[in-house]
């Protein structure tokens, strides 16, 4: 069987593409947060996964307004991007890993998810950015992947006692996979922040805090709340944590827990909130 060696999670701000692209890591700006990568990097190098499971949300390159899914799974060979407008360099195609995309559509389905089924697929910065930044000495990152889009986009989104069940489900379907490849699960997004109307620059910090402490000590802390609440307390965007409560849930079905490899949170960059985990199954 699949061994599930464990979960990465990261920002994925458009402008962190250009700083990587224009070589600003050690600027003064951004080097608070490129410092949270070395030692997620040198774990990176020990465990080597094979395959990386990505929960992500999609910004309009591959869904939009008028067809948004509540989840989809890749299940293509190749996955390519465009140019989204941020001035970030598009990459060469990702590989896929098409035998695990249809066995955790299989399993998905018959525990009831219903999924969009992706054969093509474009991946946008939410997907692509965080391989730049966890293997960054490579153009494309040595791995297969396999994107699970989240709606995090357009109400009504999926709870998050939902996303919790998804992921779960995720985590178990990876340790049923026949196959000997080591897989990691990724989240994509947040942490708190919102970028438009009212509240346009608004920051929790308390939240985003306690967020991160439960992704270690209490998983299921974050599904005491509403979409609303959490719009409420995270922000618009913020709702991407909803990538991050995937991420954790999947490795709910290691029998000896997780544990942290190393964390990192810094305020602000472009407005948001941002946040590095790793974490290791033990």
């Amino acid at each position: 069987m699949a061994q599930l060696i464990g979960g990465l999670a990261t920002s994925h701000i458009p402008a962190i593409g250009g700083a990587i692209h224009k070589g600003k890591q050690n600027d003064p700006y951004w080097k608070p947060f490129f410092d949270g990568f070395p030692p997620i990097h040198q774990w990176l190098g020990k465990v080597q996964p094979d395959v990386v499971v990505v929960f992500y949300n999609d910004h309009g390159l591959n869904f939009f307004l008028d067809k948004m899914p509540t989840f989809a799974v890749g299940a293509a060979a190749t996955y390519s991007n465009a140019d989204e407008g941020w001035g970030i360099p598009t990459l060469p195609p990702i590989p896929g890993c098409p035998d695990l995309s249809w066995h955790l559509i299989r399993e998905l389905i018959a525990k009831e998810f219903d999924i969009v089924t992706c054969q093509e697929m474009l991946v946008d910065h939410a997907c692509t950015l965080p391989f730049k930044l966890f293997w960054p000495e490579h153009e494309i990152a040595p791995v297969q992947i396999v994107p699970i889009n989240i709606n995090t986009v357009q109400f009504p989104l999926p709870t998050a006692k939902r996303v919790y069940k998804l992921g779960k489900a995720v985590g178990e379907a990876i340790q049923s996979w026949d196959s000997s490849k080591r897989v990691a699960v990724m989240a994509t997004g947040g942490l708190s922040h919102q970028l438009d109307g009212e509240r346009a620059g608004f920051i929790n910090k308390q939240f985003d805090l306690q967020f991160l402490d439960s992704m270690e000590t209490n998983p299921e802390w974050a599904t005491q709340f509403s979409d609303l609440e959490l719009v409420e307390k995270a922000g618009t965007q913020g709702v991407e944590l909803l990538m991050w409560l995937a991420m954790r849930a999947a490795l709910t079905v290691s029998a000896s827990g997780v544990r942290k490899v190393h964390s990192n949170y810094h305020i602000p960059i472009s407005n948001t909130a941002t946040g590095v985990l790793a974490l290791e199954t033990v």
